[in-house]
């Protein structure tokens, strides 16, 4: 990858690029490929913003547990899936109780797994079915009509099709309360329709070398020297960025970082979004305690853990020879690893006595909280630009849309 030196920044170019997340790069790879002149600067020493992955002890630890949807559209159009090399997840899911383990697998999908879901002790036959036929209804729904739908709390949409009782509260509400951090599923109902429709329409996982491979393929598609590292901008001001090292014009600025820092660099010009943390917890078992690469989940909530995956059964290269879990806690209020240790020997029902703890992750805004509408204008007076997921959905899709939205309104202002 490319490391552009400080100095070597132009202090001149058509478009600055304030980050190197996923919504700058998007931005950036559009707009260049354009033919537009493009600088990013970036504060940290390689892209990805909230998408990074760390090497430790020769593991692969992501920045907080994060999975790739394929079938996102803007993931087919602006990455090469192929060559992440996809390890992919059991499009299913496992709840753990007292009595055991028990799979719910997508019966389109997996329709050898059928009996096993519908002997799942999660709710009844008919619940089963009547969640079973809504997420069916939403992957064959076109994206406009679930544009038009209203934006009612999510888990009114849920009661509102008959997915009430023990299914949602032993599978669904734990469930998708680790997909939006959200305890109350208070989410807005498009926004978590169209996250629900892409789980049933895609394949989803891990790129084989972590998931800061997605921010690398997107900064090797740019020309050389483009982004420029350990480049913090303290002042965004129209037609110009300031930094420590000194100051960028520009015709069109660009802010696409987080919700908080662009809040911070335009003022009253976007309003700060509210955010949800959470914890990530690695650990080395000492051989994997389920053999399917699956999320679980506690239907008996008896403990911190919103849910857990044994990351090598997907993706061995995680931790090569060895077997590497990922654990997630709501909040950033840290239980304590001990405490979550003992609740993984519950729902896995297994002793964690000799697993060792690798690192934590406290991730004070893993996401924006989303208010609606569906997507927030990009554009801001006199040639200002604001990207992330903060301005589009709370997602990987949501921060490439936004790029993609805003390298598209430069283009159209020429």
């Amino acid at each position: 990858m490319p490391l552009g030196t400080v100095a070597d920044v132009a202090t001149e170019t058509d478009i600055v690029v304030v980050g190197a997340g996923l919504a700058g790069l998007a931005a950036a790879k559009t707009l260049s490929a354009a033919g537009r002149e493009v600088v990013v600067v970036e504060a940290d020493e390689a892209p990805g913003g909230r998408v990074r992955t760390d090497r430790v002890r020769g593991l692969l630890l992501d920045r907080g547990f994060q999975v790739l949807n394929a079938g996102y559209p803007a993931v087919r159009d602006l990455l090469d899936v192929e060559a992440l090399d996809l390890r992919p997840f059991l499009p299913a899911a496992m709840v753990s109780d007292a009595a055991g383990l028990h799979l719910l697998a997508d019966p389109i999908r997996e329709p050898g797994r059928l009996r096993e879901t519908l002997r799942a002790p999660v709710g009844s036959l008919t619940r089963k079915m009547m969640l079973g036929a809504y997420a069916a209804a939403l992957a064959a729904a076109p994206a406009k009509t679930l544009r038009d739908r209203d934006d009612r709390p999510f888990r009114v949409r849920l009661a509102n099709y008959g997915i009430t009782g023990p299914l949602y509260d032993r599978f669904v509400r734990p469930f998708l309360s680790g997909v939006f951090l959200d305890p109350d599923l208070t989410v807005p109902s498009r926004f978590a329709e169209f996250v629900v429709r892409s789980f049933a329409r895609g394949t989803i996982g891990v790129p084989a070398a972590g998931m800061r491979a997605i921010p690398d393929q997107l900064a090797a598609a740019l020309p050389l020297d483009t982004i420029k590292y350990s480049f913090p901008i303290r002042e965004v001001h129209p037609g110009r960025v300031t930094g420590d090292f000194g100051t960028i014009t520009a015709r069109h600025v660009v802010v696409a970082v987080s919700g908080t820092v662009a809040h911070a660099l335009l003022g009253d010009r976007i309003p700060r979004p509210a955010t949800r943390g959470c914890l990530t917890y690695y650990h080395l078992a000492d051989f994997p305690p389920i053999p399917e690469a699956v999320i679980v989940i506690d239907g008996d909530h008896r403990g911190p853990v919103i849910n857990t995956v044994v990351l090598t059964n997907a993706a061995p290269e995680y931790a090569p020879g060895a077997t590497l879990v990922s654990s997630t806690v709501l909040g950033t209020d840290d239980p304590g690893e001990p405490a979550v240790r003992a609740h993984l020997a519950a729902i896995y029902h297994q002793d964690t006595t000799a697993w060792q703890h690798v690192r934590t992750y406290q991730i004070q805004e893993a996401l924006p909280v989303h208010t609606g509408p569906l997507r927030k204008p990009t554009t801001l007076p006199n040639n200002l630009y604001v990207c992330g997921d903060h301005r589009d959905t709370p997602s990987l899709q949501g921060a490439l849309v936004s790029g993609r939205r805003t390298a598209k309104a430069i283009l159209a202002a020429q």
